[in-house]
């Protein structure tokens, strides 16, 4: 569905971002890929490695509705990409996330809509349910907008999903590099913040992958989760670093012990497909199906258990250590 398509990405230059790159490239026949994004060194190197005919770099912020509008010109698909992501940073910057991650959606909304873009897709975080930090209330909100976004577009024929998964093994700013770095300079421990906590786990070609598909899978207005492994952080630590004590330091400001994907308070609108979830939107739309239970693909799903909860806890998916290294060596390829 990628063949003779403009295809933009914000936030183009982050790891995601080279992945979806490469793999729409390796797959299909774009037409035109976008990298919006605002640091020109990123660009400058990702061109190395991607100048193909039909790639375009465009300098510019989400926080700049004018310049998204330019760079929307002429463009089928939009995955948005661009967020302040680092939960201790927003807590201490929390205006600074805000106007991103919840005023940067807005602008890549409204000019979506005003460029007549066929689908969009965000991609949002396991932080955004129940959130407890700076950094997920943002995302929850940005999802809130694109949901919506679907009962205001009127005659346009834009819609727009919304795509939530977990920790991207080895993307930047993730665990699996910072305890590699630990290992590398010769340290004598590994620091941990709990010893119970869980996350979710992904690669991140699962993650291309999964927002590849839910471009096909997509009514507009759905939230796909996937159904993934979960781990525990002490066995990721001793899977990497055996031979290394393991230090308690506390939890950083706004962590959580456990992460959750699909809230039991929203268990009434969540359905259960083979390989993922779909949390359906509390509003009803005016022009669009509000029929979740089936999709694009004609994929059916079921409702959930009243009460159910997908957190990173009760997964009955867990990876042992030989698993982890296994996953972490196939995910670095």
């Amino acid at each position: 569905m990628f063949d003779n398509k403009s295809i933009l990405i914000t936030g183009g230059t982050g790891s995601f971002g080279k992945k979806y790159v490469g793999t729409l490239l390796a797959r299909y026949k774009p037409k035109k890929i976008i990298i919006y994004s605002r640091d020109e060194l990123k660009q400058f190197e990702m061109q190395q490695d991607y100048n193909e005919p039909c790639m375009r770099y465009f300098i510019g912020d989400v926080r700049d509705k004018e310049r998204l509008r330019k760079a929307m010109r002429g463009v089928d698909y939009v995955i948005h990409a661009a967020a302040l992501k680092q939960v201790p940073a927003a807590e201490y910057n929390p205006m600074e996330c805000i106007k991103t991650n919840i005023n940067g959606a807005e602008n890549v909304i409204d000019a979506a809509l005003d460029n007549d873009v066929e689908k969009v897709i965000a991609l949002s975080t396991d932080k955004a349910a129940s959130p407890i930090n700076l950094y997920g209330a943002t995302k929850l909100a940005s999802d809130k907008l694109f949901v919506a976004a679907n009962n205001i577009s009127g005659g346009h024929k834009t819609t727009f999903a919304v795509v939530r998964y977990g920790n991207v093994v080895c993307s930047r700013g993730s665990v699996v590099p910072v305890f590699q770095k630990f290992i590398d300079e010769g340290r004598d421990h590994i620091p941990i913040t709990h010893p119970d906590m869980t996350r979710f786990w992904i690669s991140l070609q699962e993650g291309v992958d999964f927002v590849l598909k839910n471009f096909a899978r997509m009514q507009g207005g759905e939230i796909f989760v996937p159904k993934i492994p979960s781990i525990k952080i002490t066995d990721l630590a001793a899977a990497m670093a055996p031979n290394l004590e393991q230090k308690i330091i506390g939890i950083r400001p706004g962590e959580k012990v456990h992460e959750v994907m699909c809230p039991a308070e929203l268990s009434y609108d969540t359905y259960e497909y083979d390989d993922h979830f779909v949390i359906a939107p509390g509003i009803k739309f005016h022009s669009r199906n509000n029929d979740f239970t089936v999709n694009a693909l004609g994929e059916h799903g079921k409702p959930v258990e009243p009460g159910y909860e997908y957190n990173s806890l009760n997964n009955d998916h867990f990876l042992t250590q030989e698993e982890i290294i296994a996953f972490n060596t196939k995910a670095m390829l």
